[in-house]
């Protein structure tokens, strides 16, 4: 029976540790007046060797990257962009008010919008580059500092991208009598 009382304690005190932290995330973000999202973005070569594909991806100096942040219905009211540097990093920087509306950092998300690189132009999903990956927790809180470190977004090449076989969409229909041969 003690062993019961013991753990539902351990079990309580976490709930109260997680909900407190939640609480200092919620209220450090109120007294920001900018948001900072931050990653990097490369060119992976899937026609290289293995360790070469892994350890020699190479940045992308001038890929655009996006941020978009929806209000409480799902509407656009904020949309931000940047360029790479020549280490393929990002910084974009956004007031965390628009029109008088506070933006929920938990309402944004950023993606992958072009590379310049002539070979290496074909986004890939690793990291959720290409659909676009949603902010949930800031990396770095501190002073007036919010900042949201992403994962590394990737670009490929044309050969290395695999052929979308699941569209439906473009197939004829049978109402004309025209059966589709697999």
């Amino acid at each position: 029976m003690k062993m019961k009382a013991v753990n539902f304690m351990v079990a309580a005190a976490s709930l109260i540790v997680v909900f407190s932290n939640f609480m200092n995330v919620a209220q450090a973000f109120e007294g920001m007046d900018v948001i900072h999202v931050a990653g990097k973005v490369l060119c992976q070569d899937c026609t290289q060797g293995w360790n070469e594909w892994v350890d020699g991806a190479k940045p992308i100096k001038g890929s655009i990257v996006s941020l978009t942040c929806l209000d409480e219905r799902r509407r656009v009211m904020y949309y931000g962009s940047d360029l790479t540097d020549e280490a393929g990093k990002f910084d974009l920087i956004t007031n965390t008010t628009c029109y008088g509306k506070t933006i929920k950092p938990q309402n944004c998300f950023l993606r992958l919008v072009s590379s310049p690189d002539p070979v290496c132009n074909i986004a890939t999903d690793f990291a959720g580059g290409k659909s676009g990956i949603k902010l949930h927790r800031p990396t770095v809180i501190y002073r007036d500092l919010l900042k949201y470190v992403l994962g590394t977004f990737y670009y490929t090449t044309p050969m290395c991208d695999e052929p979308d076989t699941n569209d439906d969409d473009n197939l004829e229909s049978d109402d004309e009598g025209k059966g589709n041969n697999y």
